[in-house]
C-alpha cells in the first residue's frame, strides 16, 4: 500500500475506526462504510497545462532575451524550439510527480467534480446501498483534492439535511487539518451513529451488521 496512507492512518488507526463503526451502528441500523484513496484521477489534463505554461513561458523568455539582450548569437529556430519543449516535459513532469503543482493545474473545480464522481463509484463497488431499509452512508476521502464527499442511501437521505452531513464533513477537514485524520474521522462516525439515532433511524430487533466495519483504502 502506498506510503501516503500511512502518514494518514496507522494501523492502530485502522482498527480504532473499525471499532467506532461497529459502536456507531450498536444503536443504528444505518451502516457506515468509511473509505480513503489516494487520488480520484490521474488529471491527465494537469500535466498538459503545466507543460504548455511552462514551455510558454521559456518561449517568452528567449525570446525576450534575444530581442533586447546585447548578444550578438543569431536567432535559431532549433534553440527555441529544445528550449520550449524541454520546459514543457519539465512542467508536464513536475505536474506529475509534485501534488500540489497537480492540484494547482487540475483546478478546484475538475477536482471537485472527479471526487464526487469517485464517491459515487465507491458508493456502488462497495455496496453502500445493498441493505435492507437503504440506510446505509458512505464516508468518502480523496486525499489528493483534499475532498471529503459523505453520501447517504434514500432511507437516510430522506431524513437528514444536507446541512447536517456539512457539518460531519467539517469534522473530518479539521481532524486533517491539526494533523490528526484519524480523530477527524473517528469523530465524524461516532457524529453519524448520532445523528441517524436522533433522526429515528432505530436498530431493529432482527437488524445485522450488514456491511464490513473495517476501512477501506484504495490507490485510485
Amino acid at each position: 500500500m502506498p506510503s501516503s496512507f500511512d502518514k494518514y492512518f496507522s494501523a492502530e488507526d485502522m482498527k480504532r475506526i473499525e471499532e467506532a463503526v461497529r459502536t456507531a451502528e450498536r444503536d443504528t441500523s444505518g451502516e457506515i462504510v468509511p473509505y480513503v484513496v489516494h487520488l480520484s484521477d490521474m488529471y491527465d489534463e494537469a500535466m498538459w497545462r503545466a507543460g504548455a505554461a511552462l514551455g510558454a513561458c521559456a518561449l517568452t523568455a528567449f525570446v525576450l532575451f534575444h530581442n533586447f539582450s546585447a548578444s550578438w548569437q543569431p536567432f535559431e529556430m532549433m534553440h527555441l524550439a529544445f528550449v520550449t519543449l524541454g520546459a514543457g516535459a519539465i512542467g508536464a513532469l513536475l505536474a506529475r510527480f509534485s501534488e500540489p503543482v497537480r492540484r494547482l493545474f487540475a483546478g478546484r473545480d475538475v477536482m471537485d467534480r472527479r471526487a464526487r464522481q469517485r464517491a459515487g463509484e465507491a458508493f456502488l463497488t462497495e455496496e453502500v446501498f445493498n441493505t435492507r431499509d437503504r440506510t446505509g452512508i458512505l464516508i468518502f476521502l480523496s486525499l489528493l483534492e483534499h475532498e471529503v464527499v459523505i453520501l447517504g442511501d434514500s432511507g437516510i437521505n430522506a431524513k437528514v439535511k444536507q446541512g447536517e452531513w456539512d457539518g460531519i464533513v467539517k469534522t473530518i477537514v479539521d481532524g486533517i487539518r491539526s494533523g490528526k485524520p484519524a480523530e477527524g474521522l473517528i469523530d465524524a462516525i461516532r457524529q453519524c451513529g448520532e445523528l441517524l439515532k436522533r433522526e429515528g433511524v432505530a436498530r431493529k430487533q432482527d437488524d445485522s451488521d450488514e456491511l464490513p466495519n473495517t476501512l477501506r483504502r484504495s490507490r485510485t
